[in-house]
């Protein structure tokens, strides 16, 4: 991804979290990224679009290798691994990812964002700490895709 699809991405963010859409999907070429705003059952109700975190992903073809596999991150950002600092983590070495499932939480511009695996596989190793800056397209997880 260049940095003018880069901050498209971040302008449509911003425009994501001004707007009372719910949720929001746009794709170009290899890139797909969808926000959301909806609660864990699916629905919002008028208190919990307020406070629901919203969750993105993005996914680029160029960003899978045959060999190796990695979760990047889609924005400069903080790196947390578990919803709070009291929490266990999001995911840990070894476990099994199902689509859609979240692996961690990035904070941008003090929004927390949840990212979610687009695709099914197994973490291998966890490749930044909780509180880390991480640059946009730098891999956080390296994972063993399913067949």
């Amino acid at each position: 991804m260049k940095d003018d699809q880069l901050k498209q991405i971040e302008q449509l963010i911003k425009i994501f979290d001004k707007s009372t859409l719910l949720e929001f999907r746009y794709e170009e070429g290899e890139t797909e990224v969808y926000l959301s705003r909806k609660g864990e059952a699916g629905q919002a109700g008028a208190a919990s679009v307020a406070t629901a975190v919203p969750h993105i992903s993005v996914v680029t073809a160029s960003q899978e290798d045959e060999t190796e596999s990695y979760i990047t991150s889609p924005m400069v950002s903080t790196f947390y691994p578990a919803p709070s600092p009291d929490s266990k983590p999001f995911v840990n070495v070894g476990d099994r990812i199902k689509i859609g499932q979240v692996v961690c939480i990035l904070e941008a511009m003090k929004i927390m964002t949840e990212i979610k695996c687009e695709f099914e596989c197994e973490i291998e190793a966890v490749l930044v700490s909780s509180g880390q800056k991480v640059e946009y397209g730098q891999p956080l997880f390296r994972v063993k895709k399913s067949e």
